[in-house]
């Protein structure tokens, strides 16, 4: 059985031929960007998350909150399966 370090995880993150935003993780289900398009479609994300949070405080609004959450989610499954791998579960490589 081989050992999967820190080193290996970077190896497979950047075997990137197809040019994916988003590989799919090693360990479960999911992704991880791996080119700048895909950091900033994260950043993105969390940052109308962070702000739905403070208009809800603010407009005492906590609907406000839930629809930025939910939009968060859509805005990453959206990149994530158009521009990602195809998700699946994983147990290493």
């Amino acid at each position: 059985m081989k050992k999967y370090t820190w080193r290996n995880c970077i190896e497979y993150l950047k075997d990137n031929p197809n040019g994916y935003w988003f590989k799919r993780k090693l360990y479960g289900w999911g992704w991880v960007p791996v080119k700048w398009q895909g950091w900033l479609v994260v950043l993105l994300a969390t940052s109308i998350f962070i702000a739905s949070i403070y208009v809800g405080e603010v407009d005492d609004a906590p609907g406000a909150v839930v629809m930025g959450f939910l939009l968060m989610l859509a805005i990453i499954f959206f990149f994530g399966y158009w521009k990602g791998e195809k998700p699946k579960w994983s147990w290493g490589k």
